[in-house]
């Protein structure tokens, strides 16, 4: 059975559907069926632009990362000479960091949404990258996107987070998520599903009546953090419509087995490789179009850096290497397979035919890290690399490495290329043109 196309015909509300939530009635707007919530007509399959967003919590040695030369004449660096095959479909960055955003490894969680201060005493994240464009972009597939995790601390890590600066939670099974992608429950078990949405909706409603009965009283600031409140209420209305839609859909059909999960923390980069394997699929199948996938080497134990052979030592604490010889002579094997990892996705997505060319041509991805350098705790300066998305590549655009400039600025040109209307992301004080 073939992918569903997010063009293909399903059952369609009528265009003023009201919600009877908090005792007045909320009028939707046009939903996927017809339009996404940005009101632009829902993109093609093989047209549609994709972006993947992958961060290790530790980052690489940066002198074997970046190369000693900008423009595009430049030597490829001994970390990047394993990606020789697709110099002129990616763009290395030096000189970029999320501007007072340091604390060492509290930046981690602030890598896709640059926010300030994350030491600070109250301090509360804000919206990352993928959120940011779900929002804008809208449901055109099953998932706005999926946020994936190896070796993850699941309640206090994730690259994901909300406009109101929550941790959105992780997924970190192989197995599991292959069903969410590809295994369709029972006839009954669906019937579940749908009565737990509705009585979702139910609790939104009640929710938003108790609350409706407090405006009336209300001073300015309170009456707007409340009608915020409404607005939050109102997007979760839509979200509940619209996985009722999904779940009544056929999910797509794909060759590949279920795969198992890997129990051991030690295998690091075989987890991640099927992390990237299972990303890659759903984006062959339209799934969704945004992924997110955090590494984290903080979390990770000794582990396997070569067939038969582990680090002596944790991830973290071989980060802190001092310059010992065989700290770093192990550290530049996992940075290596790290690059593996990063071609192999490169193959992947070369070797998918969508439309008149390939899912690399339509495919953004993003490799990098909230660590400049892990070994002193340097949080500027980022590991950065875009690759795909038929953007103008092929450089190493070289930035000030005492005055970086924002990596925000990465993020809204992504945007923009997304079809995002955006004028401004985060921190961000412009665009970078070259890639235009």
């Amino acid at each position: 059975m073939n992918a569903i196309p997010s063009h293909g015909k399903v059952h369609t509300p009528p265009r003023r559907r009201f919600l009877q939530a908090a005792g007045v009635a909320i009028a939707l707007p046009m939903l996927e069926s017809t339009e996404n919530c940005a009101g632009h007509s829902v993109e093609s399959p093989d047209t549609a632009k994709r972006m993947l967003l992958i961060s290790n919590n530790l980052g690489v040695l940066p002198t074997s990362f970046f190369p000693s030369e900008s423009g595009t004449n430049y030597s490829l660096s001994p970390y990047l000479a394993s990606l020789s095959a697709y110099r002129n479909q990616f763009t290395v960055f030096s000189g970029l960091s999320h501007l007072s955003c340091a604390g060492g490894h509290s930046t981690e969680n602030c890598f896709l949404t640059g926010a300030k201060h994350p030491t600070s005493s109250g301090f509360r994240n804000t919206i990352s990258l993928d959120q940011y464009a779900a929002l804008h972009l809208g449901p055109a597939t099953r998932y706005r996107n999926l946020n994936l995790g190896v070796n993850i601390d699941k309640a206090n890590r994730s690259l994901s987070w909300t406009q109101d600066g929550t941790l959105l939670p992780v997924e970190d099974s192989p197995a599991r998520l292959f069903r969410k992608l590809f295994v369709k429950g029972s006839p009954r078990q669906v019937r579940r599903q749908l009565h737990h949405l509705a009585r979702r909706g139910s609790i939104l409603d009640t929710i938003g009546a108790s609350a409706r009965q407090l405006q009336s009283g209300l001073a300015g600031a309170d009456r707007k953090r409340l009608d915020q409140y409404f607005s939050s209420i109102r997007q979760l209305e839509i979200r509940l419509y619209q996985a009722g839609e999904w779940r009544r859909r056929v999910k797509p059909a794909t060759a590949r087995e279920e795969p198992d999960d890997i129990g051991e923390a030690a295998r690091l980069f075989a987890k991640a490789r099927q992390m990237l394997e299972m990303a890659v699929l759903a984006f062959q199948t339209d799934s969704t179009r945004i992924v997110t996938l955090m590494i984290d080497a903080f979390a990770t134990p000794a582990f396997e850096i070569a067939m038969g052979e582990k680090t002596t030592l944790g991830y973290h604490a071989l980060s802190h290497h001092g310059l010992r010889q065989d700290y770093l002579a192990q550290l530049d094997k996992a940075d290596r397979r790290q690059m593996d990892l990063l071609k192999g996705v490169l193959d992947g997505c070369a070797a998918a035919p969508i439309g008149e060319g390939t899912l690399l041509d339509t495919t953004m991805i993003l490799y990098g890290s909230n660590m400049g350098d892990a070994n002193t705790h340097d949080n500027s300066n980022l590991p950065i690399l875009l690759a795909g998305g038929a953007l103008r590549h092929g450089s190493h655009q070289m930035y000030d490495a005492e005055r970086n400039t924002p990596l925000c600025n990465l993020y809204l040109t992504m945007l923009q290329h997304l079809g995002v209307p955006a004028e401004r992301f985060s921190h961000s004080t412009g665009t970078l043109d070259a890639l235009r």
